[in-house]
């Protein structure tokens, strides 16, 4: 058994890319795959940035960073991680996460700009303002 005291920070999560409240309270659970983010861009302070746009990847049931132009299944948009997430010291651990499937978003607070493509594959249940 491990007594000894530990430090831990913990950063503000910036969920202005929120554009109501609506669907916040029926977020789906995910695994997000690691090795399918790049860290210096989707999470260089240890978190996976709430507002990331999410592709489920085909081949595993994971989900990764949506890219129009990827072939393995995050080419379509399905959401996005609805709150920050602790990313793990290595890119071979996955971890679990929350993603908004219905409400509003504001594009330009994303972290991460969705093209028109991505918006259409969400159009009947995310509203882009």
């Amino acid at each position: 058994m491990d007594l000894s005291l530990k430090t831990e920070t913990f950063g503000v999560d910036d969920q202005s890319w929120l554009g109501s409240e609506h669907g916040t309270q029926a977020t789906e659970p995910v695994t997000l795959d690691t090795s399918a983010f790049t860290q210096a861009t989707h999470y260089p302070d240890g978190y996976f940035k709430s507002g990331l746009p999410l592709g489920k990847i085909t081949a595993t049931g994971k989900y990764g960073l949506y890219n129009g132009a990827a072939t393995d299944g995050t080419e379509t948009l399905v959401g996005f991680l609805f709150a920050a997430v602790k990313a793990p010291s290595v890119n071979t651990v996955d971890v679990a996460g929350a993603m908004l499937v219905h409400g509003k978003v504001r594009t330009s607070r994303l972290p991460v700009a969705v093209d028109a493509a991505g918006q259409a594959d969400v159009a009947g249940s995310i509203r882009f303002i």
